[in-house]
């Protein structure tokens, strides 16, 4: 990414939050990840990106596993 004088180069922030797509069949939850999302500055919201769209199930926003 080429930087100005008017622009600065953002450090990409870690998603505070991981989506997984959650499907149920019989006694067992499968876990697919689908997306992420990240904290507004202000605090106030978060704001979430889907890599895909589930059409059923549900949608899980957990924190990300630290290594």
């Amino acid at each position: 990414m080429a930087m100005n004088q008017q622009t600065s180069m953002i450090e990409p922030k870690e998603p505070a939050l991981i989506a997984w797509h959650v499907s149920k069949r019989g006694e067992n939850s499968y876990w697919h990840r689908v997306g992420a999302a990240w904290d507004h500055r202000d605090g106030k919201g978060l704001t979430l990106m889907l890599d895909t769209m589930p059409i059923d199930g549900r949608v899980v926003l957990r924190e990300p596993k630290t290594s």
